[in-house]
């Protein structure tokens, strides 16, 4: 029998997965990351990295199956920032400067 722990480890893993999936969908359908910062990504994947540390330390679990998500989450979001600010694919809702 599996115990209330690994229980709800598995609901908040599926309802973390779930509360992420759609700012994954959007920012690779519409290329729109301008909300992120460069310094955001990289600090949200240098804490998954350091955090890595800590979970691997812990037996298998679904707090091994969050944290490969998150990995990779962070990681497309990284990737895919890098490629759409470089090709200048990044849009903004704002105005140009001196524009009336």
């Amino acid at each position: 029998m599996t115990s209330l722990p690994v229980i709800a480890g598995i609901a908040s893993t599926i309802i973390f997965a779930a509360s992420t999936l759609p700012m994954l969908v959007k920012a690779y359908r519409t290329r729109d990351l301008s909300s992120y910062s460069l310094g955001n990504m990289l600090l949200a994947n240098v804490g998954n990295v350091v955090h890595s540390v800590y979970v691997v330390s812990l037996p298998p679990g679904p707090v091994w199956v969050l944290h490969g998500f998150y990995l990779i989450s962070t990681g497309l979001m990284l990737v895919w920032f890098l490629r759409y600010h470089a090709t200048g694919a990044l849009r903004t809702d704002q105005p140009a400067l001196g524009a009336a």
